[in-house]
């Protein structure tokens, strides 16, 4: 268990911000919000700078940190016991901060063009059957997500010690992209609580609050399960106990 300090904290406080900003930033552009609007939600445009965003904090700052920028990662990290208790909380918390500091960025730049859509604010779709339907969406984004992201940084059997900053932020950032272009259309795709809250204390929007939380933390959850009885399981041994990297 990696003992965290002051800059990773900040680190994570300052990730968060950047990728919140940029996602809230590109929403308040793309995405319409009015029913005669004269052009449609561009969720391509949205994914691929949301993606690029998560790859540049996660080069940059997880060698300091280890890039998680999202509570429900940390909560995935926590669980498997590659974070102190201590420090998912504190990460937490500057994760939060980061979501709120990115989404007063946004307005204090946006202000009347990001008034209608909240500053970014993630909101359910009518096409889903409700909060249920937008808990699920979010648990299924949040897998994917922390799934990539633990199978990345923290699995010895895909670490390639030289190459492995870029493996991990390509495959993090990729995977929200993906995530975002498929998913956004119905939730906004926030899969983060920290990306969600933020936008949505600085644009007063807490309209379907709890799959925003609920939805995140099963979905990492479920990815911790997998990552601990599957990724990490060798054949015939114990789950969660790696395989042993080669030796040379």
């Amino acid at each position: 268990m990696q003992d965290r300090g002051l800059a990773a904290y900040i680190a994570e406080l300052v990730g968060t911000l950047i990728l919140t900003f940029a996602i809230c930033t590109v929403v308040v552009l793309f995405v319409a919000t009015s029913t005669n609007a004269q052009t449609g939600s561009d969720y391509a445009v949205v994914g691929l700078a949301s993606g690029f965003a998560l790859f540049l904090v996660a080069v940059v700052f997880g060698g300091v940190s280890g890039g998680h920028f999202n509570p429900v990662v940390t909560l995935g990290a926590a669980v498997l016991r590659r974070i102190d208790p201590v420090d998912a909380v504190v990460y937490i918390l500057a994760q939060l901060s980061g979501g709120v500091l990115g989404a007063l960025l946004v307005k204090g730049l946006l202000l009347d063009e990001g008034r209608a859509s909240h500053y970014g604010a993630a909101t359910i779709s009518p096409l889903l059957s409700g909060n249920v339907g937008g808990a699920v969406v979010e648990a299924i984004g949040a897998l994917l997500l922390v799934l990539a992201f633990l199978a990345t940084a923290l699995n010895l059997r895909a670490r390639v010690v030289e190459w492995a900053p870029l493996t991990y932020g390509l495959t993090y950032g990729l995977t929200l992209a993906l995530v975002t272009m498929f998913l956004g259309p119905l939730t906004g795709a926030a899969v983060n609580p920290a990306r969600w809250f933020g936008p949505a204390l600085i644009g007063n929007e807490f309209a379907g609050t709890w799959p925003y939380i609920v939805g995140p933390i099963v979905g990492a959850l479920v990815a911790a399960g997998l990552y601990m009885f599957v990724i990490t399981a060798p054949v015939g041994g114990e789950p969660g106990q790696a395989a042993k990297p080669s030796q040379r």
